[in-house]
């Protein structure tokens, strides 16, 4: 079965498309969407059918712990997450929503399957309304994985046509949310209290917000 290609507008996505979304996404959908970044794959991280799927896609094999996921703000990023300290709180308050991925201490409310083997998660807020207002609708956070490409010059797609192309096959809709952009999230390790630590650089600059 094809998947579908839905498109829309960042600035002010259609309500009745992302109810939609959210709706497949409920029933155990796998979904690519865009972010301030590059585009995603993903699906709600409560479905472990559903996260298997995208593991398989990925061609992960027993590392869900490196499979991230977007929250709506900060407030929602506090359920899954043990207590910010002031500093980090801080940074993530000046930061998101923005190109960033912060990984913090878990909360028991992380799904097992994503981190099995550790007591951290991957959160992002990304700057781009599609993937929050999707999040919002579910209630649920959604798993972000970057969508590769084999091309040894370009890491990453960037037109969702194109996407569609490679994964029509594989996953249930593909947004089309505009051209996407050529680096990932910056991620930045805040698990320790005393010192913030730059884990991959990417397309956000930490050095704007310390």
């Amino acid at each position: 079965m094809k998947a579908e290609f839905l498109k829309m507008f960042p600035e002010n996505p259609e309500a009745k498309k992302i109810e939609r979304v959210a709706r497949l996404l409920s029933d155990g959908g796998v979904i690519i969407y865009p972010t301030d970044t590059v585009y995603g794959l993903g699906c709600d991280i409560f479905n472990h059918k559903a996260i298997d799927r995208v593991m398989q896609i990925k061609g992960l094999k027993g590392k869900k712990t490196e499979l991230s996921f977007i929250c709506y703000d900060l407030s929602h990023i506090s359920e899954y997450t043990k207590r910010l300290n002031n500093t980090t709180f801080k940074l993530m308050k000046k930061a998101l929503p923005g190109p960033f991925t912060f990984i913090l201490q878990s909360s028991s409310k992380v799904p097992k399957i994503l981190n099995a083997n550790k007591k951290t998660v991957g959160i992002r807020v990304p700057d781009n309304n599609i993937p929050r207002e999707i999040v919002r609708a579910l209630g649920n956070p959604i798993i972000t994985t970057s969508i590769k490409d084999d091309d040894e010059v370009v890491e990453y797609s960037t037109d969702p046509s194109l996407i569609y192309e490679k994964f029509e096959h594989l996953v249930d809709l593909v947004i089309d949310g505009g051209y996407g952009n050529l680096a990932p999230s910056t991620v930045v390790d805040c698990t320790d209290d005393y010192d913030i630590n730059v884990v991959r650089e990417g397309l956000g600059n930490l050095s704007d917000y310390l």
